[in-house]
């Protein structure tokens, strides 16, 4: 088997991982999204918070001890203990839990019937004063994340051979933890929305408010659970990336991949979702390798939204997203 061919086939596994990962940060927004109809710009900002948070527990940080030494001339850093991984990312989880409810009764309840672009706004505001409150909390220097996921180059694969071509795949232990913890959730979310009672509720949300609430249905409780469910989203994905490039500042701007996604798959579907991650993440590792070289390199920052602005002149709807037609 040619050498190129091989290395194809590991560009290409390395893009269906990637694409694993843009998907999972991608449901956050559509989850949030199909239940009240905003689109959460600080999504991202949620995955860099809620890694700090983890990070700050596991180390045992004082939170906001940078403001607490400078009111009171101390020099309080931490607790002197070290919280277990898994007991950090339960306690995490229970922070992304009491944010989703904070959003839910401080911002979004009074803006219920306001327009989509206020909404919107909202979410701006919110993303910048959750990474303030970030920093403000832990601090802005680059922490190192270690929950125990192996790291390295997986020998089992970088050993393959084939035949008489003695040529192995170059692929991250990393790499292949995060895709299977990523596609396990992927799946796991899917069958919530479609069987679980809580899912079914979510989906009549998202058709009709005003229906979902004759028949019983709590708004208050099915954004809460999105916002949570999203948090939890944030959090998985905060911990993949923070875990093989540091928690930094720069982690927000993983969602600024998830919106070419969205313009592929459609903003209201999870299945789109999914396919569009798959879809941007194997196209832009292909395209580097196969047309990169030619054009200088670097296509895997720009190729996604090309890609994403064709689909919005063609099918501004993407391939699953609904075609909504309004009369005036």
């Amino acid at each position: 088997m040619p050498e190129q061919l091989i290395y194809a086939m590991e560009v290409f596994l390395n893009g269906l991982m990637a694409g694993v990962l843009y998907a999972l940060v991608a449901l956050g927004f559509v989850l949030i999204f199909k239940a009240s109809g905003i689109f959460n710009y600080a999504q991202g900002v949620m995955a860099l918070f809620s890694a700090l948070t983890l990070v700050g527990i596991m180390d045992g940080q004082v939170p906001f001890s940078h403001i607490i030494n400078a009111v009171f001339g101390t020099d309080i850093h931490h607790f002197g203990w070290h919280v277990p991984a898994l007991l950090a990312i339960i306690l995490t989880m229970a922070v992304m839990v009491l944010f989703a409810w904070l959003v839910q009764r401080y911002i979004f309840r009074h803006l219920v019937g306001q327009e989509p672009i206020i909404l919107f706004m909202a979410t701006i505001g919110l993303a910048y004063f959750l990474e303030g409150v970030g920093d403000l909390m832990w601090g802005s220097e680059i922490k190192k994340l270690d929950v125990g996921l192996p790291q390295g180059i997986n020998e089992t694969i970088e050993n393959i051979t084939f035949g008489i071509f003695d040529y192995g795949f170059f692929i991250g232990n990393l790499d292949i933890v995060a895709t299977v913890i990523a596609a396990l959730l992927v799946i796991a979310l899917v069958i919530f929305s479609q069987y679980s009672k809580e899912g079914r509720a979510m989906r009549a949300v998202a058709d009709d408010h005003q229906a979902a609430l004759s028949v019983g249905v709590s708004l208050n409780f099915i954004w809460i659970m999105v916002w949570s469910v999203a948090g939890f989203v944030a959090l998985v994905a905060g911990i993949m990336w923070g875990t093989n490039s540091g928690v930094q500042f720069s982690l927000s701007l993983i969602a600024l991949k998830a919106l070419p996604v969205l313009m592929l798959g459609g903003f209201t579907s999870i299945p789109g979702a999914i396919v569009g991650g798959l879809i941007i993440g194997v196209g832009e590792k292909l395209f580097e390798f196969a047309i990169g070289p030619m054009v200088g390199g670097a296509t895997e920052n720009w190729f996604a939204y090309v890609l994403a602005l064709i689909f919005l002149v063609f099918r501004p709807q993407g391939l699953f997203g609904e075609k909504i037609i309004e009369r005036v």
